[in-house]
């Protein structure tokens, strides 16, 4: 994979980065620079050397939200950041004849021009009229057929960043664990994670299906799931992967009358439930007390531990499946390599983030690519040939 370092000329050189700077944002500020941070090792590398770094990425999901908090808190990362509140066309063409060498100049969210995400091939050309050079290091983004993603290097030469050069290095070893190996896969939506199970349970010594995907497993194997969260799932795709030895499911959860869920003091009504004692109008929202301690267990014994997704309904607070498990990583031998938002915040917040081998900042995209191998983003590098 072509990288910033194969690059020969930078002096003066505008070059475009697809950069990760999807960050939380309240009351027009930034929250965690955790992303923000990750960037910073590409856009120095680039500004050092005195190219004119243009920085591009979408923020949020609606399409309407501003980079412009975004750039102030890079700004304090890092100097020379300025921001221009349009994304492509002659205005933002000068903006960029206006940077210095090594100036880092941050434009509109991408999100804001609907023919981002139709790939739409003159979104694509107006972007690549911006630069001579495009850097993908948005690798949380890599799994997405966007203008931005796999448009723009069809048209420019392209080298991958550093953040995406460290994940798929990290990502690639995960593929081929050293063993005893444990992964655990949580969140939901079992049509997103069939891939990636079925790759994994190739791959490791035990596979744990964690989170509402478990509910899917639990209700397939003929247990009483209640009213928990499924995913209409292939009923006949779930029951092949339970035939698989390697498979491990939840021994016991932590379970409330679905009509207190919302309820301020629904974590402390909560009852651990084993297999046969969830009732019909009960909702699983956590994993319980035998089954944190199960995988902890396993992670003691391992040398590769993979995790993804958050273990409980992170948004009502249950997570003491995965606050126990993060701090059984965060000080085991193992090597250990998380991803996923939810799992990375609650990391964050118990301050183990440090500890741990390597923290991917995909979580779809960090899915794809271990059941694949390779990611749309990724294959596009090779669009355009480099002279």
């Amino acid at each position: 994979m072509r990288t910033v370092r194969d690059i020969k000329v930078f002096e003066n050189i505008p070059i475009l980065v697809r950069a990760a700077l999807n960050v939380p944002i309240e009351n027009g500020e930034v929250t965690n620079d955790y992303r923000l941070r990750r960037a910073l090792p590409t856009i120095k590398f680039l500004s050092e050397r005195g190219a004119k770094v243009i920085l591009i990425s979408h923020l949020g999901e609606q399409g309407t939200e501003t980079l412009e908090p975004v750039a102030r808190a890079l700004g304090k990362l890092i100097t020379g950041v300025t921001f221009f509140g349009e994304t492509a066309g002659e205005r933002t063409r000068g903006a960029v004849r206006s940077l210095p060498a090594g100036g880092i100049l941050m434009l509109e969210n991408l999100r804001r021009d609907k023919r981002e995400q139709s790939n739409d091939p003159s979104f694509a050309s107006e972007l690549a009229a911006l630069a001579d050079i495009f850097v993908e290091d948005s690798f949380d983004t890599c799994h997405r057929e966007h203008a931005s993603i796999v448009g723009v290097p069809k048209l420019l030469p392209s080298y991958a960043g550093l953040l995406l050069e460290d994940e798929v290095r990290e990502l690639e070893g995960a593929r081929t664990p050293e063993h005893p190996a444990l992964a655990i896969i949580g969140g939901a939506k079992f049509s997103t994670k069939e891939g990636v199970l079925t790759t994994l349970l190739e791959k490791y010594d035990h596979v744990f299906v964690g989170g509402a995907l478990a509910n899917d497993f639990l209700k397939a194997s003929g247990q009483e799931v209640g009213k928990s969260l499924t995913s209409n799932a292939d009923e006949a795709a779930v029951k092949k992967l339970l035939t698989n030895p390697k498979l491990v499911l939840p021994i016991d959860s932590r379970v409330v009358p679905v009509d207190i869920i919302t309820a301020m003091n629904a974590h402390m009504e909560a009852r651990v439930a084993h297999a046969g004692e969830v009732h019909a109008d009960d909702v699983i929202l956590d994993h319980g007390p035998g089954t944190a301690v199960l995988i902890s267990e396993l992670a003691k014994k391992a040398k590769t531990v993979l995790w993804n997704g958050p273990l409980g309904n992170y948004e009502h607070g249950f997570v003491d499946a995965t606050d126990y498990f993060a701090h059984a990583i965060a000080h085991s031998d193992a090597h250990t390599i998380v991803g996923g938002g939810d799992t990375i915040a609650s990391i964050e917040k118990l301050g183990l983030l440090s500890r741990l081998s390597f923290v991917s900042t995909g979580g779809g995209a960090m899915l794809d690519y271990l059941a694949y191998g390779t990611l749309p983003g990724i294959e596009a590098l090779d669009a355009h040939p480099i002279v």
